[in-house]
């Protein structure tokens, strides 16, 4: 064999080795389910836990706090790596397989918004409702923020309802149909990045925001 040919061979052999390793980077991401994460893969895992007696909540296929919160328990009742995410070794504890990537649809994203408008706006005028999902895809528009919903819902801080627990709540029937009005285009909010509540706002930062309109107890801000 000339040395080029061996050159050729190896190069082939090098090429087709980094294809392997993508495409098993690539199947190693797809069977982690965290956060954020929905579809029907989350429903399976909530059934399982729920089932189990580690979780208690819904089972919507929205992979929100308390489905973390309840993988944790399964994973350090079980020995697992304790992270909060459903990788391939908590999913064959649960009996599962991870069948395809974690993904985030548009009916996904219609039950993600609705159930955050419902956590941080039920009660209030549905004109504040569909702004309060205006705000959510402002921001995914917007490059200070992520692009994506579930990105911009579970972001560090930046709703309480996802600490305190209401993101887990029923959600109000009117908050669907706000989630698909803000979703088709409606923006009450005048293209708001932010909202609060004056009665309970303790953050002088949020007050110095730009007041663009006030919709029922919150004031929408630029």
């Amino acid at each position: 064999m000339t040395d080029k040919r061996k050159l050729t061979l190896c190069l082939a052999v090098i090429f087709a080795l980094n294809i392997s390793l993508v495409a098993l980077v690539r199947l190693a991401e797809a069977a982690t389910y965290q956060k954020g994460a929905t579809g029907s893969v989350v429903s399976q895992i909530q059934t399982k836990l729920k089932e189990w007696g580690y979780y208690t909540g819904s089972v919507d296929g929205v992979y929100g706090s308390a489905t973390e919160k309840a993988v944790r328990y399964f994973q350090e009742k079980n020995g697992l790596t304790v992270d909060g995410k459903a990788g391939t070794e908590t999913l064959e504890a649960l009996g599962i397989s991870g069948g395809g990537s974690a993904t985030q649809s548009s009916s996904a994203d219609l039950n993600l918004l609705a159930r955050l408008i419902s956590a941080e706006a039920r009660g209030e005028p549905y004109n504040g409702q569909v702004a309060v999902g205006a705000v959510v895809l402002n921001r995914m528009e917007h490059p200070s923020f992520p692009n994506t919903m579930s990105g911009v819902i579970f972001q560090k801080g930046a709703f309480s309802c996802i600490d305190d627990g209401q993101f887990n709540e029923p959600v109000e029937e009117s908050c669907y149909q706000a989630a698909q009005d803000a979703l088709n285009g409606a923006d009450p909010s005048g293209g708001a990045l932010y909202y609060f509540n004056p009665e309970t706002a303790t953050s002088t930062w949020i007050w110095s925001r730009p007041l663009i309109v006030v919709i029922g107890k919150h004031r929408f801000c630029a």
